[in-house]
This record gives C-alpha cells, structure tokens and sequence, in this order.
C-alpha cells in the first residue's frame, strides 16, 4: 500500500530545494546516482518543494484578496510571489509524479518505456490519478496567477487551490486509516491549515519592504486569518491521533505518540502566544516601531512552524502504533462504504448512532462560535440583536451537527430511507432556523467596514451576496424551482450515486442542499438581504406548489419498481431491515412524510410575517396620521366630495 510508504507523506518535510538529474528515475532506489541524492531523499525534497510552493501561492493570493489595497506596492509584490510560486508548484508537481513512480516501482527500466509506464500509473492507479490532479490544478493556477490584479481574480484563482488539497488529503499517510473519511477529512483540513499558515507566514516576511508603514495593519489582519490556520492544525492533529493511536497508553509508551504529542502541545502554544502576541503587544507597537522590529513580530511563529516541520519529518519515517492491516471477513457493507454495518435502526439507535466527520464538525462549530461573537460584539457596542434570533441559529446548527455525525450521515450510507431522511432534514428542516437566525443580517451589522481599499469579511459578504450568481439563486422563483427541482436532478442523474462513493460529493450534497434550503426559507421568511421578497399571496402560492411538487416525488418513489444506485443499495448485504426496494418505497414515504411538516411550518411563518407586516404598516399610517393631522384621510375624503359633487352636477 502506498499509504505505508512513510515518504510519501504529503506535510511539508523541509525547506531545501534538490533537482534530480535524469538518470536517478531510471535507477533503483537502493542504488547510487550520480547527482549523489537516493531516490527516497529525492522523493521526500520534491514533494516539500510542492508543498511550500502551494503554500506560498494560497498566501500571496489571500494577501490580494483581503490583507493589501489593490493598487499598494505590496499587492504588486504579492502578486509576483504568486505568479512565482505557481511556475515553481507545477514544476514541482510534474516532477513528482515521476519521482514517485520511479521510487515505488523500485527496479531499473528502459528509458524508452519510462514516460509510457509513468502516464499508464498517473491515469489508471488511483494514486496516480491524484498526482496527475494536483499537477493539473498547479498547472492553470501557473496560469491564471499571472493574470491575477484585483482581489475578485486572486480569489477565483484560489479555488483550484482547494481541488488539488482535496486530492493531495487521499494520498496522506492517515488518509489510508480504517476510518478513511475522518482521516482524508482530517488531512484535507490540516493541509489546508499548514499551507495558510505557511503561506502567509512567508509572504509577509517577502513583502517586508512594499508594506512599509502600512507593516501593523497586515500583520493584525493576517494573524486572525494564521490563527484560525493553527486551530484547525490543532483539531486535524487531533483527530489524526483519533485515527493512528490505538489506545491513550500510546501517547506515552510509543515514539510515535510521544512525537505527536509534542507536535500537538507545540501547535496549541504557538496558537496561545500568537493570539497573546498580536491582541497585546502588536496593538500597542507604534506603525514604525512595526516597520523596525517586522521579524521580532514573526518570531513566534517563525519558530512555531520551523519545530512543528522538524517534528514532521521525524514523524513521516515513524510508524504509527496502529498499522494498516487487512479486515478480516469483511462484510458487503465495508467493501462499499468502509465501515462495519451499524446496527438494525431503532428510536435509540437513531440516539446513540455518532460518526466523526472533523471537516464539518469544525465548520458548524466555528460558525456557531462566530455568530455567538459578532452578537456579543453588538451589545456591547449597544446594539441590541433579538434572543429569539441567536436560540434560532444555535438550534439549526444542532441540527447540522447530528445531520453530519449523527444517525441520519450513519444510515443514509446503507439504507436509502436513511439517506432520504438525511435529505430532507439538510434541505427542509436545519435551513429554516438558520434563516430565521438572520447570519448575513448579523456580519454587516456587526463586522466592521474598512476603508483603505481592501476587502475584509464585510466587503466580501456585501461583494457575494449583491453579486449577480447570488441574486439569481436568491430569487423566490429560482429558489422555488431549485428546491424542488434539484431532488429529480440529483436522484435521477450519476450525481446520487457519485455522493454515496465519494466523500467529496457528500460533502458536496451537504452544502449544495443546505444552501438551496436556506434561500428558499429566506425568501420565504427570512430578513437576510438578497432577494426581492414577492408579495404575500405569491409567497403562499410558492409555497403550496413546492409542497405539491414535493408530495408528487415522494408518491413517484413510493410507487417505484426501479432501484435507485442499485449497485450500492442492491449490493450492501443488510442482515436486516427490508430488501432495498422496499426500504426505497419507504424512503419515498419518509419524502412525502417529512416533507409536508417543514413546509407547513413554513407556511404558518409566512402567514405570521403578513400578519406582522400589516400591523406594522398600520402603525406606520397611525404615526403618520399624527404627525400630519390625518391628512391622507383628509384629503381622500375631500376626493370622495369632488367625486360626488362632480356627479351631482353632471346628473344635473
């Protein structure tokens, strides 16, 4: 298993940069090359040149995006840093895949059969397909970063970004634990950490000169971008030690324990002292004592980051305590889903059932913690935000958290009536408390504006949700026929079966549905800016007909004789419950069941807000009728005199 290859690592290992010259690849790996560097040497070397090149270039990038003005002399570095750190990425990447081939196939071959076995392994062995991706998305942001001169094109030119640290967190070390989903998750996100970290790291220290007097406020902004970075190092280390260690005596009795220990106690202290750094002592630094002690501010970090790669390289040569063995008689359902069958369902069951999911345990909880900041920052600025409105957020993000690692993620894995429950709980149910709770509402009020030309939070909520693609979603027609159009296009359509095989695309379903919930909610009920909310009577009318809709495919499945993903559900070998078909047809019923319910909630909160928005209207005219001395009826009256004396004097 190449997971076992302990070079193979995908963390950032060192900061030397080593050219293999050409004959090495074609040698093997226990042999001596002329260049004087072993193959496994060569391979660890290239794979840290990716990485920090791939750092460097999510740095830079995100200092255009939201750190420096647009038209500063930094940004004009920043973007240099970028450009060269994509060319010096792809490059990289490229010579990997090579590297690496060379170093697991581990025996001499023909030069002439060497580019023909390399691009055989890079589009048929799933870790090849993962270097070839990497180098892919490498390659175009090579491309687009030189194209790249406002903070809107830096932050589209990220987004291949995230693709190639999805493909690089499959070929980790963790990633081929038995919990392959926490352990791809966790490494998606401690590489994405690592790379912000690093990335900002050094291009501050680069762009050292063009920032100038303007050195404080960089440094400010991008410590809470590099300390929310160390935090998710910190719950990813974690939860690779979830993964890797057996048992708590491990820690103790094992290197391997001992090291991650340390790496884990070193990132929580780096996190404690940068965040102690920067909110005391850089606040109270004058802008040129800033420009003059610019390295005495990075110190910490510099030497948190240099102590955790150090013991990242020990760790990538140390075997973990618990190996990757082979699962003895393995069922169906671990062949398909790579877990055991969860037990029969139950109303306990759907109680006690948990799976960690660290990706989006740490995105719901982090949203939770942002929101309970931004309304305590209201008040005490004085502001006030309704109760009812935070008590509502907090219960939708409840509600996600046991959507994404409770029951409904366990048996929407095996059952579709599972699954379905799973559905309709991410598109009907968690949006409605999350719109009601009013989030984007909250950031503008809460976020503070900038006016020196970048874009903060703020600018970047205002910038998204006024932006064409938003309103065109946000739209209460658009929103309606999303919402209910998105289920026949997902379930009929290569897209159901795709999210079921891939972690990616359940985390793609989650967010694609939760979104599409809460715009409809939101044009529904929410306060949240965007749509242009219709009329009352038309709202109603939306609503009864996506009820209509939604009970129409819950009966077209109920009544189905056509298994859907049936080499998935057909294939799982439950040792309980009914034979898929039937449990599709129960699904179907879950559909039309729970379907109605949120709906009809829905429907009474649009009733309430009519109700609300004609008393408040009413109170409108009342306090205008006493400013005016009722003027309006005044002069309504006197045109209902006109009107009679003008037929009285043509009846005449």
């Amino acid at each position: 298993m190449h997971a076992e290859r302990p070079n193979l690592l995908t963390s950032h290992h060192a900061f030397t940069l080593m050219v293999a010259c050409d004959t090495c690849v074609h040698r093997p790996a226990h042999a001596a090359y002329p260049c004087g560097v072993p193959i496994d040497t060569l391979v660890t070397m290239t794979g840290a040149v990716r990485d920090i090149a791939l750092g460097m270039t999510a740095g830079a990038l995100l200092m255009i995006v939201a750190i420096v003005p647009a038209r500063h002399a930094a940004a004009e570095r920043a973007s240099t840093i970028a450009r060269i750190s994509a060319a010096v990425w792809a490059l990289s990447a490229v010579a990997y895949i090579f590297i690496s081939y060379a170093y697991i196939r581990n025996d001499a071959i023909a030069p002439s059969r060497f580019v023909e076995e390399v691009w055989s392994f890079a589009t048929t062995i799933p870790l090849g397909q993962a270097y070839l991706q990497m180098a892919i998305a490498a390659l175009f942001v090579s491309i687009v970063a030189g194209l790249v001169r406002t903070p809107a094109s830096a932050a589209w030119a990220m987004v291949p970004l995230l693709w190639a640290l999805g493909w690089q967190a499959q070929t980790g070390h963790a990633a081929g634990a038995t919990d392959h989903h926490l352990a791809t998750s966790a490494m998606f996100l401690h590489l994405g950490g690592s790379a912000l970290w690093m990335g900002m790291l050094g291009a501050l220290a680069l762009m050292r000169k063009p920032l100038g007097l303007d050195a404080k406020n960089a440094v400010i902004r991008s410590s809470k971008i590099m300390i929310w970075a160390a935090v998710a190092l910190v719950v990813s280390g974690a939860a690779n030690a979830w993964v890797r260690i057996d048992s708590p005596a491990d820690f103790v009795t094992t290197t391997y324990g001992w090291l991650l220990t340390a790496k884990i106690a070193l990132m929580a202290l780096a996190v404690g002292l940068a965040a102690w750094h920067r909110r005391v002592a850089l606040p109270k630094l004058s802008d040129e004592h800033v420009r003059t002690k610019f390295w005495r501010i990075l110190t910490v970090d510099v030497a948190a980051i240099a102590a955790v790669i150090i013991i990242a390289v020990v760790m990538s040569g140390t075997a973990p305590p618990v190996p990757i063995v082979a699962v003895e008689d393995p069922t169906p359902a671990y062949f398909l889903t790579g877990y055991g069958l969860p037990p029969a369902p139950s109303a306990l069951n759907w109680i006690i059932q948990w799976r960690l999911e660290i990706l989006s345990l740490f995105v719901v909880l982090a949203m939770a913690l942002v929101y309970v900041r931004w309304v305590i920052r209201l008040r005490r600025r004085g502001d006030s935000w309704p109760w009812y409105r935070t008590a509502s957020f907090l219960v939708g993000m409840t509600v996600m958290l046991w959507i994404t690692q409770g029951a409904p993620t366990v048996y929407g894995m095996v059952t579709f009536s599972g699954h379905m429950v799973e559905h309709m709980l991410l598109v009907m149910v968690a949006p409605i408390p999350l719109a009601l709770g009013a989030p984007i509402t909250l950031a503008l009020r809460a976020l503070p504006a900038r006016k020196d030309g970048t874009r903060g939070p703020r600018e970047w909520i205002r910038t998204i949700v006024e932006s064409r693609i938003a309103r065109f979603f946000a739209n209460p027609i658009v929103a309606a026929v999303n919402f209910a159009g998105s289920l026949v296009v997902f379930y009929y359509s290569p897209l159901f079966e795709f999210a079921l095989r891939n972690h990616a695309g359940h985390i793609g379903m989650i967010i694609h549905f939760t979104l599409v919930g809460y715009f409809f909610a939101n044009a529904l009920v929410g306060i949240d800016p965007g749509p242009k909310r219709p009329a009352f009577p038309l709202r109603i009318v939306l609503l009864f007909s996506t009820m209509a809709f939604h009970a129409f495919f819950g009966v077209s499945l109920a009544a189905s004789e056509v298994l859907l993903a049936p080499t998935w559900f057909g294939l799982m070998g439950r040792t309980w419950g009914p034979d898929a078909i039937t449990d599709q047809q129960y699904g179907g019923n879950i559909a039309w069941g729970i379907g109605e319910l949120p709906v009809l909630a829905l429907a009474i909160g649009v009733i309430i807000a009519w109700r609300l928005s004609d008393e408040r209207e009413a109170r409108r005219k009342d306090r205008q009728a006493e400013r005016d001395d009722d003027a309006e009826l005044r002069a309504y009256n006197a045109m209902l005199a006109d009107v009679t004396e003008h037929d009285r004097r043509s009846g005449e």
